[in-house]
């Protein structure tokens, strides 16, 4: 008989890989032995409160939360960042309403806008050459739209990015208040940054009406487990609370909220000495990093630059840009030769997530194998190729929940430039999505896929799994 889940995870968690990837517990033990597991599993029985009413043990917790992060109230949720993100769209934007959105938006905020009837008003992230990055949301481009269309009622954003680029909140959140409208800022990614100086501030502190963490990412938390803090009064606490209580489970796992609430406890207790000792370790790691020869690792000297305000120095890239490998080439390298699994690889560069939960010597191996490989590597010569934008300003001719109710029919995508796709298209991770229902396919979005395919990325969202067609309105 084949294998069980379980069994290829008991497997897999007894061998030597050391995950430079989400979630933030690492499997470390120090966290481990505190996390609750089975043995934990409940349901809502006398004494243990319920979620989606809570009085007592769960109230306690959601109230400890607000504390830590300095929150108007703070609701935890078991299905991910993807239930806050619904449920704050929800909340903020009425139904048939106009929102603006960052267009490298996780692929939950098309999916509210699709579930709510929304019209979408998309501002780009600025595009870095020379690293092959998105940047941050440069605050006059928010503010040109919102002048523009005065019925949005809502405008949301990602920062960090995947890739730790932090735009200048401050100024967006100034310029969406003075269109009386709340600002949604998908922070899943810095779930850390309020317990240490090292990392950029928190949307929370900078004014942002609504703040999704996702404390599983690089916290010693268990995988989809998120917290949808509400900062301002500017979005209502009982609309709030009840699309949380539609888009989440009627049984929600103790053991993930028991997770949450060791995750928790840690912080209180022992968050300042934690990161103290976690960030000495990965600044040591990064300068040791810096003195690569081949291999780039860029950090804040990229602030200032391409809207990017700040950037988080817990994600680690190695770009090899100037080098004779993929990203993708680097990756495997990293994971079959040494056992380190990164987080991501794209197509000049691999992302290492770190966290609170990694230990010196985990740090010490990559560095290690970092200086291997560079020692291996050889830089190309200057190529005259240009950088392809990973986000194609493609144009909306239709809503994405109008295409995706219309008749569609497949063909092959190197004949779709001028189609109207009615299906998502994105590499995951990061769930960002490429194309979008109800945009016309450029013919620069056929050559970064045809791209992404010969590189051996994965297409996901398209029905046909090879990639080779695309289905597009009839």
């Amino acid at each position: 008989m084949p294998d069980t889940l379980y069994d290829s995870l008991k497997k897999y968690c007894s061998g030597d890989f050391y995950p430079f990837h989400m979630p933030g517990h690492k499997r470390n033990q120090a966290f481990g032995k505190r996390i609750p597991a089975a043995e934990t599993d409940i349901t809502e029985i006398d004494g243990f409160d319920n979620l989606h009413h809570p009085e007592g043990i769960l109230r306690q917790m959601q109230e400890k939360a607000a504390r830590l992060y300095g929150s108007c109230e703070t609701f935890v949720s078991v299905n991910g960042s993807t239930a806050g993100l619904l449920s704050a769209i929800s909340a903020a934007v009425r139904p048939g309403g106009e929102i603006l959105a960052a267009r490298n938006c996780h692929r939950a905020v098309y999916h509210a806008i699709c579930l709510r009837s929304l019209k979408p008003y998309y501002v780009y992230p600025q595009w870095n050459p020379q690293w092959g990055l998105n940047g941050g949301i440069m605050p006059k481009d928010v503010d040109n739209i919102l002048k523009r269309h005065r019925k949005i009622q809502a405008a949301v954003i990602t920062s960090p990015t995947y890739d730790g680029m932090v735009s200048d909140v401050e100024a967006i959140a100034r310029v969406v208040h003075g269109y009386g409208i709340p600002l949604i800022v998908d922070e899943a990614h810095g779930a850390h940054f309020a317990f240490s100086e090292k990392f950029p501030r928190s949307a929370l502190e900078l004014g942002a009406d609504a703040v999704i963490q996702s404390v599983h990412k690089t916290l010693p938390s268990l995988t989809q487990t998120a917290l949808l803090h509400r900062g301002t009064e500017r979005i209502d606490r009982e609309r709030l609370s009840r699309f949380m209580g539609m888009y989440q489970s009627s049984s929600p796992s103790y053991v993930l909220m028991g997770a949450v609430d060791t995750c928790l406890d840690i912080l209180e207790d022992q968050g300042l000495k934690l990161f103290e000792a976690y960030v000495e370790e990965l600044e040591r790691a990064r300068r040791a990093l810096s003195q690569l020869k081949h291999i780039q690792v860029p950090g804040r000297e990229l602030c200032g630059t391409h809207g990017v305000y700040d950037v988080d120095i817990s994600k680690i890239i190695f770009s090899v840009k100037d080098c004779t490998i993929s990203g993708r080439e680097l990756h495997q390298r990293f994971r079959e030769r040494f056992h380190l699994e990164m987080e991501m690889d794209a197509d000049s560069y691999v992302l290492a997530l770190s966290s609170v939960g990694d230990t010196k010597q985990g740090f010490e191996r990559l560095v290690r194998a970092a200086f291997e490989l560079d020692g291996e590597l050889k830089d190309k010569e200057r190529s005259t190729e240009r950088e392809i934008p990973s986000l194609s300003r493609m144009k909306q001719r239709i809503l994405p929940w109008e295409a995706m109710e219309q008749e569609a029919e497949p063909v092959a995508l190197r004949e779709s430039e001028g189609r109207i796709s009615v299906e998502f298209v994105y590499l995951y991770p990061p769930g960002i999505p490429l194309a979008v229902p109800g945009e016309e396919i450029s013919g620069q979005f056929v050559e970064s896929l045809s791209r992404y395919q010969r590189m051996g990325f994965e297409l996901q969202g398209m029905r046909d799994y090879t990639g080779e067609r695309i289905w597009v309105l009839k």
